[in-house]
């Protein structure tokens, strides 16, 4: 998976541009949200895309990655857990849950960015799959990835994940969820994107990016996987 993430950090860091979203008015409640990708997948491990629901689980060492991501953030002490409707989320989620006694949450807008006519081809012939998304942080939402969505149906479904989380009242929740699509998100719709750290730190498995806000007010990015953003 180093290879698709190394790919989508090139691709998209081609973007002249990044487009960030106009801050939003309003008094409502800010929360903290962590994003957590998956630990390793079967998919990871064979090379190929796969971004089919419910996708495959994790591996012997995903399994490892998750209980020490669970062991590591859980004195975070999250009131809520998500995750996508793919399995390795919430094969990821799970030690966190029980480390917390909390469910894990499922909401379809989590999942990742549908590959289209990428999908099940090796990672190291995908640069088409991430052409779109790179027009999409230059400001041009409407191009599509062939096959598949383009970046406002991408970015509304996962606004309503993050407004279904928001509404549930829980203030420090994490959110498993993938690669492209927490990366994207976040430059997308934070009022500080960093895409220097897009390109240079693209998220590994268990991997992590913290913002805080709220849907009224907008997104403010604080944590790229470990390093502090001002």
């Amino acid at each position: 998976m180093r290879h698709l993430r190394r790919l989508l950090a090139a691709v998209l860091v081609g973007a002249a541009v990044i487009a960030a979203p106009p801050a939003s008015a309003g008094g409502a409640t800010q929360i903290t949200l962590t994003f957590v990708r998956h630990a390793e997948s079967e998919g990871n491990a064979s090379g190929l895309i796969d971004t089919s629901t419910p996708g495959p689980p994790i591996t012997e060492p995903g399994r490892r990655q998750a209980a020490e991501s669970a062991a590591t953030l859980a004195g975070n002490h999250y009131d809520g857990v998500y995750a996508s409707t793919m399995v390795r989320t919430q094969q990821t989620a799970a030690p966190m849950a029980a480390a917390l006694a909390e469910p894990v949450v499922v909401l379809p807008g989590l999942r990742e960015i549908e590959a289209g006519q990428a999908e099940g081809r090796p990672e190291t012939s995908a640069a088409d799959y991430f052409a779109a998304p790179a027009q999409w942080l230059s400001g041009d939402r409407a191009a599509r990835i062939p096959g598949s969505v383009d970046g406002n149906e991408f970015d509304a479904r996962f606004d309503a994940a993050v407004q279904q989380i928001y509404d549930s009242a829980d203030v420090n929740p994490v959110a498993y969820s993938h690669a492209a699509a927490i990366m994207l998100w976040v430059t997308m719709n934070v009022d500080n994107p960093r895409p220097d750290l897009l390109r240079e730190h693209p998220l590994p498995n268990t991997g992590r990016v913290v913002v805080t806000g709220s849907p009224a007010r907008g997104w403010t990015l604080v944590d790229w996987d470990g390093t502090p953003v001002a």
